[in-house]
């Protein structure tokens, strides 16, 4: 099982982060050691002083895949989680500066926490119109539509799918909307899509 995680499919995100807007979708990978499940709460560790949330849609893939037309894309899932693709800010800006690859600062043990999953058919809005939002402590910090990414699910499938085969279980965190920011220990998260309420957790 692999996860794939696309970075700036969202406008306001990629104006918050400084960064310019990508031609094609732009992904990197997360280890299986970085899933965090079950609510499990998140231990901050040693190495980062500046530790990010980004929340985000999850899709798992159903069926092995290649070279996957974008037309036929919709056939490869049909459930989806909230994610939180949790950034070492300080450790990624120390190696974008060197010109280094930044996988210490995303791929991380527990890097990945990740709600039940849930079909598509559970949601009132459909996979391209899908409203999800981040409570921080009670207080919205974050929130996005499917709608406003650049790249859809279905283009984030085929162009990943050029690249290397998708398999059944493989994990795919398509992108944070703007607001992203830093934890701090004592702080409670809550993930919705639409008024539902996927994932709650603390962090330590």
């Amino acid at each position: 099982m692999k996860i794939i995680c696309i970075g700036q499919n969202y406008k306001q995100h990629i104006k918050e982060m400084g960064s310019v807007t990508p031609d094609v979708p732009l992904f990197f990978m997360k280890p299986d050691s970085s899933l965090l499940t079950r609510n499990r709460p998140f231990y901050l560790p040693s190495f980062s002083k500046e530790m990010h949330y980004e929340a985000e849609i999850v899709v798992r893939i159903n069926r092995v895949g290649k070279t996957i037309s974008e037309q036929f894309a919709h056939r490869y899932y049909n459930e989806i989680a909230f994610g939180i693709d949790l950034t070492a800010r300080d450790l990624q800006r120390q190696c974008k500066e060197k010109g280094a690859p930044w996988e210490i600062a995303k791929g991380f043990d527990y890097s990945a926490p990740v709600s039940n999953f849930y079909t598509l058919d559970q949601f009132q809005n459909s996979i391209n119109t899908l409203p999800f939002s981040l409570i921080r402590n009670g207080k919205s910090v974050q929130t996005g539509n499917t709608a406003d990414m650049i790249f859809s699910v279905d283009q984030i499938i085929s162009y990943a799918s050029t690249f290397m085969t998708l398999k059944i279980g493989d994990l795919i965190f398509t992108g944070t909307p703007e607001g992203v920011g830093k934890l701090e220990i004592g702080d409670h998260l809550e993930g919705y899509i639409e008024e539902q309420k996927l994932l709650s957790m603390s962090i330590r």
